[in-house]
């Protein structure tokens, strides 16, 4: 590391061990290192493939049975299944067992948060999770591996067994509004935090983005931890940019 990415860093320590009430926002880019691809980096899912990005439209999978069929087939071919947490998951579990941990708000969907071991009771999966399943037209909903095994068997595009209505992952897909309460509470907890902690995300999609200037408005201070850009640098009172499995142990003094 440079003197400045040491500097960087242990101001971000300074600042987030001496919170006692952090909210964390994390993005794809705290996942990477678990083998599941970001959305926008350079090798990311969108970058790769922009057609994914538009087959991630709620009406273009409600309307045509061919995206909901691709869905599934990658849904079952995901990395995510065999990913394990790694050291900036970890991180932030010792952050939570230090008792610095308010609100733990996330863009991910992998559920690798919980696997890691922080609280569920303490993360707002703001874009809803991959692990579930659910029924757009009754709203049953279920975990996700039953409906996995249906695909496996053959059934390209596996219905609700309780009413026959289409089946999606219980993730927010663009043109898909976001629960209410998940964002009602991660606003609250961001205006309410004294350090709001954003690592690997590129602080582009809204609502989630906005978190940052509704907790610098209300003087918290503000640490990104991200390997590029943000938005929202200008913000900030400190901006990490190495590695995320290396650098966020040494942020949160884990």
């Amino acid at each position: 590391m440079s003197t400045d990415d040491d500097s960087s860093i242990a101001r971000a320590h300074r600042l987030v061990s001496g919170s006692a009430r952090v909210v964390v926002l994390t993005g794809a880019g705290i996942s990477t290192d678990s083998g599941i691809p970001d959305f926008r980096g350079p090798q990311g899912v969108w970058t790769k493939d922009p057609e994914a990005e538009r087959l991630s439209t709620l009406d273009v999978y409600l309307r045509e049975p061919e995206v909901r069929r691709r869905a599934w087939r990658n849904r079952l071919e995901s990395p995510t299944w065999s990913a394990r947490p790694n050291a900036g998951h970890h991180a932030l579990v010792a952050l939570e067992a230090g008792g610095r941990l308010d609100t733990l708000v996330t863009q991910n969907i992998d559920g690798l948060h919980q696997v890691a071991g922080n609280d569920p009771g303490r993360i707002v999966e703001i874009h809803g999770t991959m692990r579930d399943v659910v029924c757009m037209s009754c709203g049953d909903r279920g975990p996700t591996e039953p409906t996995l095994d249906r695909v496996r068997a053959g059934e390209e595009d596996p219905d609700c067994r309780r009413c026959g209505g289409i089946l999606k992952s219980a993730t927010i897909s663009f043109g898909q509004s976001l629960v209410a309460a998940d964002l009602e509470r991660a606003e609250a907890a961001a205006a309410g935090c004294e350090v709001l902690l954003a690592v690997g995300t590129s602080l582009a999609v809204y609502p989630a983005a906005g978190l940052v200037p509704v907790a610098a408005e209300r003087g918290a201070a503000i640490v990104i931890v991200n390997a590029e850009p943000t938005p929202y640098d200008r913000l900030a009172d400190a901006v990490v940019r190495e590695p995320i499995s290396r650098s966020l142990p040494v942020v949160v003094g884990a």
